[in-house]
């Protein structure tokens, strides 16, 4: 019985009519969006719904980090849009299944963990392109259906209606924690838009969400080589977005909570979750960074907020879509503003004069690569690129060698750094083979052979001063690196006398 209850972290004491109210709150502010994204993808809204209520039970109650939400996301509506085009709902129905098997995967081969590779800097970018992305989404509120700004009354009413809703949100915390500020918002604003008629839009002016149960159905497609080509590409890219987002929130949610969640968990997790999208007519989707902050910003900490988000986000869908659609958009649109402001990290401004520039570069390049291009893998992967690069960089430079010549006329080479592909020209340059003793040694004590670039380095080094008749010797090699020279049939003769011995920590997870 205890292993259940540790599953939903009800061990230690829970506030559970925090978790409830959380996620009433949370399962408001998945409407909009889900309709709106699965209408960017060219679908119908109740698919938009459906992902998020499958996508959101799912990675409740398997997932690896408890209080985050998942559910139907931009960046997933974004890669389905033209394959909805060309070839219709039934192959993106197909192409969320292939991708959650694949996410799967990820999370059995235990793949999660490569988030480490991520460095901090990156994770800054990502978190503030974000948050002008979700702040940006917003403006559209402020447009009238022909996409122009309004003016005049309309434009006073939403945004004294949206001042409203962020005032409460900020202010009520600060007098009371008893509800969540996000719910009071969203329920004071509809009752004085309904109490004294105001005209404003609603959830209902953007689509209907009256529906039923999410249909279990099998994707519809020829069964053949050539319609795994066509989803394949699709799926592929929409499994490393999703986890990439979902990773990163997780790694959020953590920084926030000040837990761990397990990342290989919830990469198995959004797979199971897609699976299913795909099989119960849902566009699927990833961890929602808005969203989960909306939770885990009302004090929810457990799996039963994410439940209770998923399970009322049906209710309404099945029996309370009437009242929901006449939601005032203001409310919601104050409510993600506030979200943007929250997930903006701030602090990362007044690190400028501290951090190196090459790690500003990097967050502020992950920054516009997020906020201009919309593609939150691509400024990801750009960002991690150019911080290696980087880290490369500055490592290639820190490469030297202390020179002596002992009792027997030999000449001591004493490395520092490690020996790579970026450093093997300095390494070079540090020897004077035609003025060099008989004999030298090359002790790596401080140093690490580290790729094949490191190796090749070592033979031509080693052939310059054969061609000279002279002998090399190399001391203090580990394991792994005498392994990476037999392996490549080195030339090299290698004194392996007094290497050292090198421990590592195994990941457990």
């Amino acid at each position: 019985m205890k292993k259940y209850l540790d599953l939903f972290g009800l061990t230690k004491e829970v506030d559970y009519k925090t978790e409830v109210l959380s996620g009433l709150t949370v399962s408001l502010a998945l409407i909009p969006e889900a309709v709106a994204f699965a209408m960017i993808a060219g679908l119908s809204p109740l698919t938009g719904l459906y992902a998020a209520f499958m996508m959101g039970l799912v990675t409740s109650i398997l997932g690896g980090r408890p209080g985050m939400i998942s559910g139907a996301t931009g960046a997933v509506a974004v890669i389905l849009v033209v394959l909805a085009q060309t070839h219709g709902v039934e192959y993106i129905f197909a192409t969320v299944i292939l991708a959650g098997v694949i996410q799967l995967l990820a999370g059995v081969l235990k793949l999660g963990k490569l988030m480490r590779l991520v460095p901090h800097p990156v994770i800054f970018g990502f978190v503030n392109g974000l948050a002008i992305i979700i702040f940006m989404s917003q403006l559209d509120q402020f447009k009238s259906a022909s996409g122009d700004w309004l003016s005049g009354e309309p434009m006073y009413i939403l945004l004294g209606l949206v001042a409203l809703t962020m005032f409460i949100i900020w202010g009520l915390p600060k007098l009371t924690k008893v509800v969540p500020a996000s719910l009071v918002a969203l329920v004071t604003v509809f009752g004085v838009v309904v109490f004294f008629g105001i005209e404003t839009r609603t959830v209902g002016d953007i689509a209907s969400i009256q529906g039923g149960f999410p249909p279990f159905h099998i994707p519809q497609i020829p069964v053949s080589w050539n319609t795994l080509m066509i989803i394949l590409p699709y799926s592929a890219i929409m499994a490393g977005v999703g986890l990439i987002e979902s990773l990163l929130t997780l790694n959020i949610i953590d920084e926030i909570t000040e837990t761990r969640g397990s990342g290989n968990q919830e990469a198995a997790a959004q797979g199971v979750a897609n699976i299913f999208s795909g099989f119960f007519s849902g566009m699927g989707g990833c961890a929602m960074i808005g969203q989960s902050l909306i939770n885990i910003s009302s004090g929810a900490r457990t799996r039963i907020s994410g439940i209770v988000a998923s399970v009322m986000l049906l209710v309404f869908i099945m029996f309370g879509s009437g009242l929901i659609e006449r939601m005032p958009m203001a409310a919601l649109t104050g409510l993600m503003i506030m979200v943007a402001i929250g997930t903006f990290e701030w602090a990362s401004l007044r690190t400028f004069n501290r951090m190196p520039v090459s790690d500003i570069f990097v967050m502020v390049m992950v920054t516009l690569v997020t906020a201009l291009l919309h593609n939150l893998a691509l400024a990801v992967i750009i960002g991690v690129i150019i911080a290696a690069l980087v880290f490369a960089w500055d490592n290639a430079k820190r490469i030297r060698a202390r020179k002596s010549v002992d009792d027997q006329g030999i000449k001591h080479y004493e490395i520092y750094g490690p020996l790579f592909f970026g450093s093997v020209t300095v390494f070079n340059s540090k020897f004077d083979v035609l003025n060099d003793p008989d004999e030298i040694i090359i002790d790596f004590e401080e140093s690490r052979v580290v790729d094949m670039s490191a190796i090749e380095a070592l033979n031509k080094i080693t052939e310059r001063y054969q061609k000279v008749g002279k002998k090399v010797h190399l001391r203090h090699l580990s394991k792994d690196c005498r392994k990476l020279l037999q392996d490549a049939d080195a030339i090299i003769d290698v004194n392996v006398m007094e290497d050292p011995t090198y421990k590592l920590v195994m990941d457990k997870v």
